[in-house]
């Protein structure tokens, strides 16, 4: 008497699985996905594109097929050997580690392969012909945990470098003051060093938030930032936030800077660059609350466009940058 053997009785999931979606992960329909076994080099694009083409969520699934598509493109174009992935990987997660809840080093990567001011480029268009202020990078150094600093006050705590005083007004593009901006700064010591780079560091340093007064202006004693080892010039962050304009991300550089047209981060723009005048008289270092001469005196306003104005760029730009594609 023959006897045939009857299939395996198919596993049950695990643990892991359920908790997983207990916790509201995907319960994906596993006969809507594609055969992932035996895949090639050649088949292998096609079929992690499948697997996200249920997401649900458009413009997330277009992102990723884009992402996976040119980093496959990549690694078939350059030939990435095993030993030159692992090291890439490697390097990412020395990049990872190095990051904290004040630190974050992805975006210092973004930064020096260009990444950050393309997309920078991209979202923050401004009306050709128009005084706004244009934007640039963030920077890796932002904190959220600043003071509220009154207008005047120091964003510095004493002996962090030469004195510089801070002055100027927030405008919208017909001149009129923008009243209660928020805005954040922050900047290196004398030694190039931010506050998150020490260690130890029990209280926000050399950064500080302002909000403009009724006619848009603002002011704030601050030291005079100067370059750091990326290599970077020197340059001092501000961002502004009001109600009914598009938030801004820019930076001021100082004229005269070494690395000022070599900037490892490709955030220099002509429009952002500054003088800064040497004040040696001591009753105006004492009037505005520094202990002596000599300070550094920077007046600079700053131009805001609202948020439809704002949308009209982008919606310019795209089209520019689409008719661009169909010129080659």
């Amino acid at each position: 008497m023959s006897t045939s053997a009857s299939a395996p009785a198919q596993k049950k999931v695990g643990k892991a699985v359920l908790d997983a979606l207990a916790r509201g992960a995907p319960n994906v329909d596993l006969a809507l996905l594609p055969n992932l076994t035996d895949l090639s080099a050649e088949t292998l694009t096609e079929n992690v594109i499948k697997i996200n083409s249920l997401c649900e969520d458009q413009r997330l699934k277009f992102v990723m097929e884009k992402a996976v598509t040119h980093l496959h493109a990549f690694a078939k174009e350059v030939g990435l050997t095993t030993e030159e992935w692992m090291k890439a990987i490697q390097f990412l997660t020395a990049t990872g580690q190095i990051c904290t809840d004040i630190r974050q080093e992805f975006i210092l990567l973004s930064d020096i392969l260009g990444l950050s001011a393309l997309v920078d480029t991209l979202n923050h268009p401004v009306p050709v012909g128009s005084n706004a202020t244009e934007a640039t990078v963030l920077g890796p150094f932002f904190t959220e945990d600043s003071h509220d600093i009154p207008n005047g006050e120091s964003i510095a705590s004493e002996g962090k470098g030469e004195y510089m005083f801070v002055q100027g007004r927030v405008l919208d593009l017909e001149g009129k003051g923008v009243a209660g901006c928020t805005i954040e700064t922050w900047e290196t010591d004398e030694d190039g060093l931010y506050d998150t780079q020490y260690e130890g560091r029990s209280a926000p340093d050399c950064r500080g938030r302002i909000t403009t007064d009724k006619d848009g202006k603002y002011c704030y004693r601050a030291v005079l930032p100067v370059a750091y080892p990326i290599p970077n010039d020197a340059h001092l962050h501000m961002q502004f936030a009001a109600k009914g304009f598009e938030p801004l991300t820019t930076a001021l550089y100082f004229t005269g800077d070494v690395y000022l047209k070599s900037d490892a981060v490709f955030g220099v723009k002509s429009s952002l660059v500054v003088d800064v005048k040497e004040i040696t008289d001591e009753a105006s270092a004492k009037a505005l609350g520094f202990p002596h001469a000599p300070y550094y005196l920077l007046d600079r306003d700053f131009v805001l466009i609202t948020v439809e104005q704002a949308e009209v760029e982008k919606k310019k730009s795209l089209a520019n940058y689409y008719a661009s594609l169909q010129a080659k």
